[in-house]
């Protein structure tokens, strides 16, 4: 397994393209947009002089692993990989339509993917002909760095594509989990309820957006706030995967709170937006609150 195509180059796409080409793998980073996939390049490029200056990598590595990497938008390009990872947005109907395409163009032996942080890996090999060749692998935020891989195995999994994913996840340095389908998996199931109730604390007023993430931090041990980490994720993908858990296990606690609702609205998201609880836009460590929560 040498060749893998990744479609959709966002923040989480980007980051599977930059992770398998330092790993020397034929990676083919497809998007329908020619400007999205120039950006990802500069962002993967970035990623990399960061890490050539922290010397976690040689100039040599960086160079290497750029050349690794191919964009296009041409989508008969992905026909013949043996490992192709969907990393489109959180919407069923859109990644549904990409595996029933990459069913009918890819080769037999090809193993379908999703990135997905909550759909079902069971519907979307429903839509497929190779329903044992379906499985999710739910990477972290930031891709490069994390070192989790959350695999998914659907009711159709094979126990051999459970192990080819788990062996190619263990060669890009990752430590693969399995779970079983369900809505959040594991992962989200148990961090979408706790960044939501931090939510709902911040809008009841109990305390700041600051010593939230502070009492979580320093309390609890945990590297960021949720509230923070909510910024990170995108609070439009926390509401859409809070979202996919209501409907799928139909318990009040997974219903978005007003205020994130109300965020998103605003087109608040976030880092990505430049605002959401923190201010990024002078900031690049988030050490300014928004002005809306001052």
């Amino acid at each position: 397994m040498k060749n893998i195509s990744v479609i959709g180059c966002g923040t989480m796409g980007n980051g599977i393209a930059q992770t398998f080409a330092q790993y020397n793998y034929n990676v083919i980073l497809y998007d329908i947009s020619k400007e999205a996939l120039d950006k990802a390049m500069l962002v993967i490029n970035k990623n990399l002089g960061r890490m050539v200056i922290k010397d976690v990598i040689s100039e040599e590595k960086k160079n290497i692993t750029l050349k690794n990497i191919i964009t296009t938008t041409d989508f008969n390009m992905i026909k013949k990989s043996d490992l192709v990872i969907e990393a489109v947005s959180e919407n069923l109907d859109l990644k549904k339509s990409i595996f029933k395409k990459l069913d009918l163009e890819c080769g037999k032996d090809t193993i379908l993917a999703s990135n997905t942080s909550s759909i079902s890996i069971t519907e979307l090999a429903e839509s497929t002909n190779r329903k044992d060749k379906v499985i999710g692998m739910h990477f972290m935020n930031p891709v490069p760095i994390m070192s989790l891989v959350e695999i998914i195995n659907s009711k159709h999994t094979s126990t051999t594509t459970t192990e080819t994913i788990i062996e190619i996840s263990e060669k890009l340095g990752k430590i693969p989990l399995t779970v079983n389908d369900y809505p959040g998996f594991i992962s989200n199931r148990i961090l979408m309820p706790m960044i939501n109730e931090a939510i709902e604390a911040l809008e009841d007023g109990v305390s700041t957006v600051k010593n939230i993430d502070g009492i979580m931090k320093l309390g609890m041990g945990h590297p960021m706030g949720p509230l923070q980490l909510a910024d990170l994720i995108g609070l439009d993908v926390c509401k859409s995967i809070l979202e996919v858990m209501f409907k799928g296990i139909n318990k009040n606690k997974y219903v978005p709170n007003k205020l994130l609702i109300e965020l998103v609205e605003d087109g608040k998201l976030g880092v990505k937006s430049g605002e959401g609880f923190y201010d990024y836009s002078n900031s690049k460590k988030a050490e300014i609150v928004s002005k809306r929560f001052c």
